[in-house]
């Protein structure tokens, strides 16, 4: 009767094992990869020279992973200014830098009197891009000054 016991108690244990083994399923769907996007509130469409715009951000991700990290960087096909972010780093075209936080502003200064536009770029380690694309129009003050002709 000893004999059976223990034959059915290493049946029972072996079956056990074997069920927790092929339990364990190496395809398990582990996302480290998220898609996100870049959400802007509207910023002013005219600047004047030495005008700093604010361009408020946040980016909002479809999923959380823990370990992503942003990146930012911005071209400037067209104008002369400057970008810089919240906690004062200024930016230099084509140079990538990590962002601290989802939520930031970058400041951008025009320095010329010509149309403006400047491409930015939010990266993550994962290899995914978003670009966003703000242009700003020289505003003159030519309507002030034809209201100021006409007193």
């Amino acid at each position: 009767m000893k004999k059976i016991k223990s034959f059915f108690g290493i049946t029972a244990g072996l079956v056990a094992i074997m069920l927790q083994v092929l339990a364990c399923n190496d395809d398990m769907d582990i996302n480290k990869v998220y898609p996100f996007d870049l959400v802007c509130m509207p910023v002013q469409k005219k600047i004047v020279q030495g005008e700093v715009a604010e361009i408020r951000c946040q980016i909002v991700k479809e999923g959380d992973y823990q370990d992503t990290k942003f990146f930012i960087r911005y071209f400037q096909p067209d104008g002369v200014g400057e970008l810089r972010l919240d906690d004062g780093r200024v930016l230099l075209p084509n140079d990538l830098y990590p962002l601290k936080k989802e939520m930031f502003r970058m400041y951008y200064t025009s320095h010329c009197t010509d149309q403006q536009v400047i491409d930015v770029y939010i990266e993550d380690n994962h290899g995914q891009v978003i670009q966003k694309t703000f242009s700003f129009q020289n505003d003159k003050g030519e309507d002030e000054t034809e209201d100021d002709d006409n007193l």
